[in-house]
């Protein structure tokens, strides 16, 4: 029996991946029109969603009906699933395993998708666990640069809020590790700041890394603003969190210092961190990027349960290819 491909942590993906990953996500998009595709037809994946969650959970749910295949989903599964009575996730994940092909797997728990992953014979992907990791949204954040931008490279990137708790941004920027000539700028105030360990990490790795607290300065040299929410959920402490929030807010102010080339990302959801009139600026992304997220996943559910070889289309209208000359063949 082939050994399952899971998606676990963002340290597994290389360049090479990456870059194969966003053209097959092109080749996406012709299957996400009227119609589904029959691609994965007969496959059945279980969502499992120990923690709240929309965007991630609808996409992959979207992403497995619109390739053919069926779902089925425990939403709450931290307060209806047997976790209430105790179960541990591996005994959850061997029985889920039973019923489904792949297992989609949120949770509060840091490393709680690996340990899923190490006791069942299907694939696993992590749709995020614990404080650190997120790996589809740091593929689905990095192909959105690389669809709007027309490359990952050569970028002045900006992380802005909660990157102490924020496992998106945290996860993006462990993933910029396999991109070339980036400069990173980690904009947040003190009770929310990215680990020393994690900007060891990306030094070692080559990224050029800037801690500092001023945006506005910052915003016309920048080509990517990556804008988090302060998460109440990440704090234990009240005064902590009113410290932080708000510190950063994207206005029309701001866009207006903004680089004209430049985009603005969210995760999503947002509260006050990007004021709604900001929305109609074509450098706005956020909301692309989260259709975007819906074609990543189609990719990466074809890669992961898949065997029909995918027939590379060109590039979109108006998108370049990745800079340096790479190519994903």
């Amino acid at each position: 029996m082939p050994v399952p491909r899971h998606i676990l942590e963002v340290r597994q993906f290389d360049r090479s991946f990456v870059l194969e990953l966003f053209e097959r996500a092109e080749s996406m998009r012709s299957l996400a029109g009227p119609g589904f595709s029959a691609r994965l037809q007969g496959k059945l994946m279980a969502t499992l969603f120990f923690e709240p969650s929309t965007r991630t959970r609808l996409s992959f749910e979207a992403a497995m009906t619109r390739l053919g295949g069926g779902v089925i989903s425990a939403e709450y599964a931290g307060a209806t699933s047997s976790a209430v009575k105790g179960e541990t996730i591996e005994d959850t994940a061997r029985i889920v395993a039973g019923y489904a092909d792949l297992l989609v797997i949120r949770h509060p728990e840091a490393g709680a998708a690996a340990r899923a992953a190490a006791v069942v014979d299907v694939p696993v992907i992590n749709a995020g666990d614990g404080p650190n990791e997120h790996p589809t949204q740091a593929l689905l954040d990095l192909y959105t640069i690389w669809k709007e931008l027309g490359r990952i490279d050569g970028l002045r990137i900006a992380l802005v809020g909660d990157l102490r708790y924020g496992r998106a941004a945290r996860s993006l920027a462990m993933l910029l590790t396999q991109t070339r000539d980036t400069e990173l700028f980690l904009v947040a105030p003190p009770t929310a700041r990215m680990s020393q360990e994690l900007r060891l990490a990306l030094s070692g790795a080559g990224v050029r890394v800037t801690e500092l607290d001023d945006l506005e300065g910052l915003a016309p040299s920048l080509d990517v603003i990556y804008q988090t929410r302060i998460q109440r959920e990440r704090f234990t402490d009240l005064a902590d969190y009113e410290a932080a929030r708000g510190r950063y807010i994207i206005d029309q102010s701001l866009m207006r210092r903004f680089n004209p080339q430049g985009i603005v990302l969210h995760p999503l959801p947002r509260v006050d961190e990007i004021h709604p009139s900001v929305d109609d600026d074509p450098r706005a992304a956020y909301f692309r990027q989260a259709r975007h997220g819906l074609y990543l996943r189609m990719a990466l559910l074809d890669w992961v349960l898949g065997e029909q070889p995918v027939v590379v289309t060109a590039y979109s209208s108006g998108t370049a290819a990745p800079a340096g000359g790479d190519s994903a063949s």
